[in-house]
């Protein structure tokens, strides 16, 4: 993006400085990689404006925002990986997803969400008759993660 400087008027040494992006699209082409269903316009131009100062006190509710988990649910579904420790399947899970959904949500929002234990895999490594571990999240604790990175 290119950078653009402005002089104060009635500044005797026409000393220079920076503008930030006044358009939301300009600020969205800065940030394009960001969630759009966490990061708002409002917010991204806050950052372009102040990013060395700007703090945010409380990102959390970001993470079980509904429309953040909806596009957690879909990311990891998409996936269609294996299913954790309890067995459940992205097939699963995508027939009850509303319900998982809401029930993630009021768990997250509560401070109830514990995650489930890692199931332990061994596959084969490449080149080699050896097996290495590999560790297998519940569906459910991938739709978290995935709505964390959103975030993060």
């Amino acid at each position: 993006m290119e950078q653009t400087t402005e002089t104060k008027i009635g500044d005797s040494g026409g000393a220079k400085r920076e503008q930030a992006p006044k358009q939301a699209e300009e600020a969205r082409g800065r940030w394009g990689w960001v969630e759009r269903s966490v990061w708002t316009d409002r917010m991204l131009q806050r950052l372009d404006q102040s990013q060395a100062q700007t703090v945010w006190f409380s990102l959390w509710d970001k993470v079980w925002a509904e429309n953040n988990l909806h596009q957690a649910c879909l990311e990891v579904i998409v996936k269609r990986g294996s299913g954790g420790v309890d067995g459940q399947s992205t097939q699963q899970f995508q027939a009850e997803w509303g319900e998982q959904i809401s029930r993630l949500q009021e768990e997250l929002r509560r401070g109830l969400y514990r995650p489930l234990p890692v199931k332990r895999v061994w596959i084969d490594k490449l080149g080699s008759t050896e097996k290495r571990p590999l560790g297998v999240p519940a569906v459910r604790d991938r739709v978290v993660q995935a709505a964390l990175r959103h975030v993060l």
